[in-house]
């Protein structure tokens, strides 16, 4: 039997032998490629043993293995975007190597969803922003980095609130009722977004990206075409947003960055008011006209306007704008890490109103060995908004200080401020201003954890498994009280104006454990693979509660404890799930064909069993025209790429148990029980939206001329939408997937070095995009109003037919009639009245152009950037008119100046009718409120030095120093007459857009700083 055992291992080892002798011996080599530039990881390079045809790709952060015989001692690295290099292996298994570019841009290294590619095999289209471009804009979220500087992406700041709600879209709107917003991923999870406080004042809201920290992105990436992002699925319809923060780069010393940045803020503009003299004329004019006399309504010459208050100026100040960050970063061949420290402190334009947030970073990433790697990132963040009432708030600061009458003054003769108590105080509308910013407490208190763990193992030579678990936790606490000084907490409360408090918090988090495999491999030096697999599953939990009191006791006592009243409360719980598989397949062929497959199989908790699962499938393919033989005499060009996609991706944000019939409590005649709530619709499903893009990037010239152009055509179905039923049925909408919307458009990108000779370097930046929305398709034709009620005519706003998202509703004023003074209207039914009926389509909010430029100059230390950004053809309702230049002159409300250029005598040419105290016909909603709302804005300006080494090195800690001085919103180009074309009252509203109803301007900021290198 041992004989027997013996003879099976010498033929065992006979045949290993044998394999050996008739294949050769090979030996294992690991390693990692980096830039040279910034030590980051390159995913896509080529390496093969030369003299073969063995060869591997790179993969997504810059590994790779392969197998070289013993007879071999030479790899080749290669990529059309970088320089190649041969390196000899000398019995090394782990060779890490650095490469340089060979053509600017194409070697970028860009996140694509789970993968990372250079940005030279891109075959979908996506547009990418490094920090580089906005570090020195004092921006408070990432999201307003964005504005501007991407095509195909329209960023809008709603308001001049700190810490207040920016709208992004992208390719347009997809969605009537379903939110809109592009879906957001910082390092691999995807982060809450919108609003988090419970409180909205007047259509404002609060900016949940607030509380991450600008100076620590890397990039971001915005995924805009099917082939980019349906590997996001039911997630990706209105767009992917891609955030990349910093981390430690290989081979890089230990290295602290400090930065200092202090500045002032100011509003953009003011609203031009009347003053008392100005505005009792007026009043009396209007009065006169009504057959009235004015002095038995008290509007008396030398009385009534003897004191004169400029309201605006006592609700505004400049702010101060503090910001200080130090971090410090480092890493070998094996480790990397990051860690940084935050704080900063804005002023807002209004009286008590502040947003401060401190927040740290933390990155950390080893390679164990050549087959096990792991990490971490966690980010931590704390705020403190101070928020004041704003914009339509019927006691907001800003609109109340607009419509006050100057007659009166904020203050007593003793200097304490009016209240609602006070016998002697008859402003209007029954509150002061000044008050209503000081007294009361709106204090949002937010905790932020955002982290994640992850481990990549090498099972097999290029086939990597790596599993992620991450979290997104977010804690809100709103503390609220308004004492009895104040509008709420004494006139309108009622109960003797005892003051009224709101202590409110929410949790809202977001699981998600994401687990991967990748395979890349090279055939025959011109055959690259490249495939992945993915299972993802994640979970979201919302809890909230308030309590509401009132009837306290003093305004010493000021939380809830101590009200006398405790009688309005609520809680709540919501949960919902996704679970995923997705895959991408990539190939290329001898860097001139390029294909890319990708699905995404979604399961979510929102839609009835029968349709929780849909499939998002998409396919790509590029062709680099520049690599054909033909191309070889165009030395000039580098890269010529024309690319195709086709796609559909989904949107299932619309809240949850959508499709369930709910109950709720009601009450009936003095008894409390259940009753249903909305009906049941088991077949409710995803929005889904077919994509189809075509594009053409190009560089020339060593890359001192790149562009990039994109046409598209996308149509969305099965819109989330609540359709109108009878009210007979007791229900007032039933919530289905009814109609159509689409968005077509092209997008340019430009990169221009203009000069670069003998140390001074110029060179440009340009972005323009033209989008078309419109509404293909509804329940039925008619027309679905929105926005404000408006006096006569219904709604501001509809959702029509034929017509884009944003069309504004109202009548057709044709001017004012020189002989009577009067409005008039467009009877379009010709009934010989003018009323409702004859309301129709008077303007849009959607640009019909909108981009950015920006130009950056350098010399000899010295560095300029210029950026202008703007927006064209949008149409703004200017709604603040309605009352700022209200005919009907109710007496209770300050008036612009544009009243002024009101008709007074027969023969006057002149858009504004004749005032006529109590005479509404002259103010009915009309296209007289619709304005361009097209401008051209200097968005940012920035100088910086660095200061020469020579004076540097004399303290010896310090490597490099750099002074800077910023500038934002300097000078606006616009017709528009209000003080802002850039804001939005109906923070993220996508049917009542674009309207200015008392919004506060933004602001514009002036600050200096210092970033010191130690």
């Amino acid at each position: 039997m041992r004989k027997r055992y013996t003879f099976l291992r010498c033929w065992l080892l006979l045949s290993i032998l044998s394999v050996n002798l008739a294949f050769g011996q090979t030996r294992k080599v690991t390693g990692r490629v980096t830039a040279v530039q910034d030590g980051s990881t390159l995913p896509g390079v080529n390496v093969v043993v030369k003299g073969t045809t063995i060869g591997v790709s790179t993969d997504a952060q810059g590994n790779y293995s392969i197998n070289v015989p013993d007879d071999k001692n030479t790899l080749t690295f290669s990529s059309i975007a970088l320089i190649a290099q041969d390196v000899l292996v000398n019995k090394r298994s782990v060779i890490n190597i650095q490469m340089a570019e060979a053509v600017n841009e194409l070697a970028q290294v860009v996140v694509t969803g789970y993968n990372s590619v250079q940005k030279k095999d891109i075959t979908g289209s996506m547009v990418s922003v490094t920090a580089e471009k906005f570090k020195e804009i004092p921006v408070t979220g990432f999201d307003q980095a964005l504005q501007g500087q991407a095509a195909g992406v329209l960023v809008t700041q709603s308001s001049g609130t700190p810490g207040g709600g920016i709208t992004v879209r992208v390719r347009g709107s997809t969605s009537i009722t379903a939110s809109n917003r592009p879906l957001f991923i910082v390092d691999g999870v995807p982060v809450e977004d919108g609003l988090l406080s419970a409180r909205d004042f007047g259509g404002q809201n609060d900016n949940a990206f607030s509380l991450l920290n600008p100076n620590d992105i890397e990039s971001i990436q915005v995924l805009k075409d099917a082939s980019a992002k349906a590997i996001y699925g039911s997630r990706a319809a209105n767009g992917v947003v891609l955030i990349t923060t910093k981390k430690g780069k290989a081979n890089q010393k230990t290295t602290f960055t400090a930065e200092v940045q202090r500045g002032v803020t100011e509003i953009v503009k003011k609203p031009d008011l009347l003053n008392s003299s100005e505005l009792l004329d007026l009043q009396r004019e209007a009065v006169i006209n009504a057959g009235q006399n004015p002095d038995k309504l008290g509007l008396i010459k030398g009385v009534t306007d003897g004191v004169n208050t400029n309201w605006v100026d006592e609700v505004l100040r400049k702010g101060v704008y503090q910001q200080y960050q130090l971090s410090v970063s480092g890493g070998t061949d094996k480790t990397h890490f990051y860690l940084s420290g935050n704080y900063r402190d804005e002023e807002g334009i209004q009286l008590n109103n502040r947003f401060t947030r401190m927040s740290g970073k933390f990155s950390f990433d080893h390679k164990a060995n050549s087959a096990l790697s792991f990490g971490t990132d966690i980010s931590l963040s704390r705020t403190l908004n101070k928020r004041v009432k704003g914009d339509n708030f019927l006691d907001g600061v800003y609109s109340g200080a607009v419509k006050s009458l100057p007659f009166y003054s904020p203050y007593n003769e003793q200097g304490k401020l009016y209240g609602p108590s006070d016998p002697n105080y008859a402003g209007f509308p029954n509150f002061n201003p000044v008050a209503q910013a000081v007294l009361p407490r709106f204090n949002t208190y937010t905790v932020k954890i955002l982290g994640g763990l992850w481990a990549e193992y090498e099972l097999l030579q290029n086939l990597r498994f790596r599993s992620k678990v991450s979290i997104d936790y977010n804690q809100v606490t709103d503390d609220q009280f308004e004492s009895s000084a104040t509008a709420i907490g004494g006139y309108l409360q009622g109960v003797g104006g005892k003051g009224y408090g709101v202590y409110s918090s929410g949790t809202y988090t977001t699981f998600i454990n994401t687990n991967t495999l990748t395979y890349n491999f090279l055939l025959n030096e011109k055959n690259r693979f490249n495939a992945l697999a993915g299972f993802e599953i994640l979970q979201r939990q919302e809890r909230s509660g308030s309590v509401t009191g009132r009837l306290f006791p003093s305004d010493d006592f000021t939380y809830i404890t101590s009200a006398g009243i405790v009688d309005n409360g609520s809680s709540g719980y919501l949960q919902s799930g996704l679970v995923s598989t997705f895959g991408e397949f990539r190939y290329d062929y001898d860097d001139r064909y390029l294909a890319t497959l990708t699905a995404r199989y979604d399961g979510s908790s929102r839609f009835g069993k029968d349709k929780q699962f849909g499939l998002f499938p998409s396919a790509s393919l590029g062709w680099r025209i520049s690599q054909e033989s033909f191309m070889e005499k165009y030395r000039f060009l580098n890269d010529l790429k024309l690319r195709a996609s086709y796609g559909f991706t989904g949107n299932e944000r619309i809240g949850d148990y959508q499709f369930l019939g709910t109950w709720a409590s009601v009450t009936y005649s003095g008894a409390t029980g259940l009753g249903p709530s909305a009906l049941a619709n088991p077949t409710l499903q995803w929005e889904r939206t077919r994509e189809a893009n075509i594009g053409l990037d190009a560089s020339f010239f060593n890359g001192r001329i790149t562009f990039s152009f994109d046409a598209y055509d996308n149509l969305t179905d099965r819109l989330l939408f609540a359709q109108p039923i009878p009210s007979t049925t007791g229900f007032g909408t039933l919530q289905g997937n009814i109609g159509k919307i689409s968005n077509r458009g092209v997008e340019l990108m430009l990169s221009t070095v203009n000069f670069d000779i003998n140390g001074f370097k110029w060179s440009t930046d340009l972005n323009l995009s033209r989008n078309i929305n419109k509404v293909v398709e509804l329940a039925n034709e008619g027309p679905l109003f929105r926005g404000y009620d408006a006096n006569g005519v219904g709604t501001t706003n509809v959702v029509l037919q034929g017509e884009p998202l944003g069309t504004f509703w109202g009548l057709k004023f044709l001017g004012v009639d020189s002989a009577t003074g009067d409005a008039i209207y467009d009877d379009k039914n010709g009934d010989g009245r003018i009323t409702s009926d004859d309301a129709q389509v008077i303007g849009n909010a959607q640009p019909k152009l909108f981009g950015g430029i920006t130009n950056r100059f350098s010399f000899k230390g010295f560095d300029l950037s210029v950026f202008f950004q703007g927006s064209y053809g949008n149409k703004m309702l200017n709604f603040t008119n309605v009352t700022s230049v209200n005919t009907g002159a109710d007496l209770q409300s300050n008036q612009s100046r544009k009243a002024l250029q009101r008709w007074q005598k027969p023969g006057d040419i002149t858009s504004v009718p004749r005032y006529v105290y109590q005479n509404t016909y002259n103010n009915y909603h009309s296209s007289r409120f619709i304005e361009d709302g097209s401008y051209l804005r200097l968005k940012n300006i920035s100088l910086g030095y660095n200061l020469p080494k020579r004076y540097v090195d004399r303290f010896k800690i310090v490597s490099r120093a750099r002074v800077f001085a910023s500038a934002t919103n300097l000078w606006t180009l616009t017709r528009y007459t209000g003080p802002d074309p850039e804001v939005s009252t109906l923070d993220g509203s996508t049917t009542a857009q674009g309207i200015d109803f008392f919004t506060i301007p933004q602001y514009k900021t002036m600050m200096v700083g210092i970033t010191l290198n130690l």
